[in-house]
């Protein structure tokens, strides 16, 4: 282990971390969470803090996919699989963006909710519930996935969405900001993934991986996007497992959160998602 390198991000997190935010918050699994009380509601505690991912908002993405020869995809509803417990699913294809069909997925809806979702079988879920639509050109869901957010003052972190195609998303760094927001703030993460997320599409393995993460905040910068010119902090992160690397480059603004993701894939095509819209 290379002390030189750690010593800086000790002191950067001792920097970050009163014993006044020592009160409000724990960390958990190396990320910054709020602490319950046991007074306070579910959503007094998770939800009524966050600016960003706020009940009742909806964000809209659009996103493509792009193989290593630089062409372009979206993704469409596929065929009918059987499952051993006797019913079908959908499963899912790339579809060249010129031929697309109703059956094409257009756009994905984050929604944050009220709530654990998960209550019954984590009742100590201590995150903001978030919900993916994958809504295809006919206004219908190919499929749609709970899962959770965690925002706070000391940090901004979220599950991609990992339905469908988008399960390639688990092995790349998860959106993710660590305060101070500055240019030069470095932090480190990690995570273990079940060999359930891998897939012959892009890399099968077996057993437990282990992705260590690296994050750097790069620039802050105004970028184009399409919800205007945005001040952004430009996050860079990289993965590495036994199974190989994968990257995720990040914008981030304070009001309207993630606004594009650049992914880097395991097989080294790319994923990219860009917020159109907030309701």
């Amino acid at each position: 282990m290379n002390l030189i390198k750690i010593i800086p991000f000790i002191l950067l997190s001792i920097s970050c971390f009163s014993q006044t935010d020592s009160e409000k918050y724990i960390i958990d699994d190396g990320i910054t969470v709020e602490k319950p009380d046991g007074i306070r509601t579910y959503n007094e505690v998770y939800n009524s803090n966050n600016i960003i991912y706020t009940i009742g908002k909806k964000f809209i993405y659009s996103y493509f996919y792009q193989n290593i020869k630089g062409e372009k995809f979206l993704i469409k509803k596929g065929k009918e699989i059987l499952q051993p417990e006797g019913y079908s699913i959908a499963d899912w294809e790339f579809v060249e963006i010129s031929k697309q069909d109703m059956e094409t997925i257009n756009h994905l809806i984050l929604r944050p909710r009220p709530g654990n979702p998960f209550e019954r079988i984590n009742p100590d879920y201590n995150q903001t519930a978030i919900g993916y639509e994958y809504v295809m050109a006919n206004s219908e869901f190919l499929s749609t996935e709970e899962t959770g957010a965690i925002e706070n003052e000391m940090n901004v972190w979220i599950h991609p969405p990992r339905n469908d195609f988008f399960k390639i998303l688990e092995i790349n760094p998860f959106p993710y900001i660590k305060a101070p927001y500055q240019i030069g703030t470095k932090w480190n993460w990690s995570l273990e993934i079940g060999d359930h997320w891998s897939e012959k599409r892009w890399l099968e393995w077996k057993g437990s991986i282990e992705n260590r993460y690296t994050y750097e905040i790069k620039d802050k910068k105004n970028i184009v996007t399409k919800l205007g010119n945005l001040e952004c902090y430009i996050v860079h992160a990289i993965a590495n497992s036994r199974v190989g690397k994968t990257e995720l480059i990040s914008y981030f603004n304070p009001k309207y959160g993630f606004v594009k993701l650049e992914y880097t894939n395991i097989d080294q095509t790319k994923t990219v998602l860009e917020l159109e819209k907030v309701d």
